[in-house]
């Protein structure tokens, strides 16, 4: 340091282990502004120029970018000028928050290219090129945005949102931050299958969406879904289909969307009303092991519960004839 108090751009490069051209970089983009120029037109820092330069180096090292460091270093500014001196200003905490959602972002992504590559990698050599086509197909980070479009093209037009985001919750499963290539592989080919062509509204529709319309699909699928979380919690227990509270859960259900009462006659014709529905047993199995951690017991699906729930249902209406 000069005798009057200045650094040099070499000095200051030097104390804060950068190159004189990093320095310069910072200096042109307006993070580390010179305190004046020599008589030869050399920069000249201030005192307070090393703290604030090994500042940008530490938040560049943590990938935050430019224009973040800049808004950091402006408010860092104004709280000096205001003679504020204790605390983070928002600016800092706002990107490293910012940088932590990134990286938790590419985690992500590297985790499941990695679960990808192991997959292929295990595949016998014929469908090696199969498996990348159908891997290539899903975006990294993977999104259930497909899935989830599917579901509103194959649910009832103009159903209330608060119920569309209901069944979306169940019928949806999340994609594992940390997969197994077996999820990865069972979560393309649930992409895929969604994404063909004539799905979700292409797909033929249960019959008690037409009698039920949007409003009494609300109130189907809220019944449904209590219906379903009853047979899972047997199901889970390894319990036959069967009567009880969860079978007649799911008959109300459906009574009410065809606006009638249950009765054996109701429960004889929805028995052969659902057996004639169409099936989307391959999703649901899909489903399960893209939801259920490796080495874990396999949560039943709503479909499984569905599947349970009709051979219950198929099981009273054979006991009573």
């Amino acid at each position: 340091m000069a005798h009057d108090g200045l650094w040099s751009i070499g000095e200051l490069a030097e104390h804060a282990g950068v190159t004189v051209k990093t320095v310069r970089f910072y200096s042109d983009q307006g993070l580390l502004p010179e305190a004046s120029r020599s008589a030869g037109g050399h920069r000249r820092y201030g005192p307070g120029a090393l703290e604030r330069l090994r500042l940008i180096r530490s938040l560049r090292t943590l990938d935050v970018p430019v224009p973040e460091v800049r808004r950091i270093l402006a408010e860092q500014d104004r709280r000096e000028e205001n003679g504020e001196r204790d605390g983070a200003g928002g600016a800092l905490e706002s990107a490293v928050a910012g940088r932590l959602r990134a990286l938790g972002s590419e985690l992500r992504a590297l985790r499941w290219r990695e679960a990808a590559l192991r997959m292929v990698h295990a595949c016998p050599p014929g469908e090696r090129a199969d498996r990348l086509m159908l891997i290539g197909s899903v975006e990294v980070p993977p999104s259930t945005a497909p899935l989830a479009r599917f579901w509103r093209g194959w649910l009832p037009p103009r159903m209330p949102a608060r119920a569309v985001a209901a069944f979306l919750q169940v019928a949806v499963p999340q994609v594992p931050d940390d997969p197994d290539p077996g999820q990865v592989l069972a979560f393309a080919r649930l992409h895929a299958l969604v994404s063909r062509p004539c799905s979700g509204a292409g797909q033929p529709q249960p019959a008690a969406h037409r009698a039920a319309g949007s409003d009494g699909a609300a109130v189907l699928y809220a019944g449904l879904d209590e219906a379903y979380r009853l047979a899972g919690a047997r199901i889970s227990r390894g319990e036959e289909p069967g009567p009880g509270e969860a079978l007649d859960g799911f008959v109300a259900a459906y009574a009410a969307a065809y606006r009638t009462k249950d009765t054996p006659d109701f429960r004889r014709l929805l028995a052969g009303q659902l057996a004639t529905d169409p099936r989307l047993d391959g999703y649901w199995e899909l489903a399960s092991v893209v939801a259920t951690a490796p080495g874990s017991r396999p949560e039943p699906t709503p479909g499984a519960a569905h599947d349970w729930l009709l051979t219950a249902l198929r099981g009273q209406v054979a006991a009573d004839a």
